[in-house]
């Protein structure tokens, strides 16, 4: 990697912020390659996330500020895994994964303790599906469920006056066969009834989230 940077031109313009479309695009084909592919397959893209680790850590080295090489990002994330592994690496026990999940979580608190709300860490630039798992799993730990979300505001039902209703599929699912059918059903519906499925369903996210920091704040009834 160093020498790359050392005699890439192209290399030597690459930044922590440009490198991040194609950090991305090389996570997507590795999920692709894990549930299409060959071995061969993920072997490749396994290097090639593996590569944009070590061109960013690179980039740090070489960064005034910043200064961490590959090292340092190895050395940190085994500090990590060891601290979060206690029944591994300490005294605890864990006999399931349960047991397993608990531990996880209190390791990750204490290292998080200036965190004030279940939400904080949550990357908003997640995909809106995985972001809507995510925030249901956190609301849960404070007991809210998207059954608490308000009905929506007769204002903006008047605002949609006049275009047709969206038909959409009841759901019943027992797999996840069933379950990606039935969403592809909802993202059809709304499509042919103008409907921004990703748009939507960061805005009922959103919605969501309030009703979690209410919940937290003690406050209910506060918007």
């Amino acid at each position: 990697m160093a020498s790359v940077l050392d005699k890439c031109v192209w290399s030597q313009t690459m930044t922590h912020e440009t490198l991040v479309p194609y950090l991305i695009e090389e996570t997507y084909e590795l999920v692709d390659a894990i549930e299409a592919g060959t071995t061969d397959d993920i072997v490749e893209e396994l290097g090639d996330v593996l590569w944009q680790v070590a061109f960013h850590s690179e980039i740090a080295s070489r960064t005034a500020g910043e200064r961490f090489d590959i090292e340092d990002v190895a050395a940190r994330v085994t500090e990590k895994m060891v601290r979060r592994h206690p029944h591994v690496f300490g005294d605890e026990v864990a006999e399931t994964p349960e047991d397993v999940l608990r531990l996880w979580t209190a390791a990750k608190a204490a290292e998080k303790r200036q965190r004030r709300s279940v939400l904080d860490g949550i990357p908003q630039g997640m995909p809106a599906l995985a972001l809507a798992d995510k925030v249901i799993g956190r609301g849960g730990r404070v007991g809210v469920t998207v059954a608490d979300l308000p009905e929506p505001p007769p204002e903006r039902a008047q605002r949609v006056e006049g275009r047709p209703r969206a038909t959409l599929p009841s759901i019943t699912v027992s797999d996840e066969s069933e379950l990606g059918a039935a969403l592809l059903q909802l993202v059809a519906a709304a499509r042919e009834n103008g409907l921004d499925s990703e748009r939507a369903l960061r805005v009922a996210i959103r919605g969501l989230e309030n009703e979690i920091r209410v919940a937290e704040s003690g406050t209910a009834g506060i918007a």
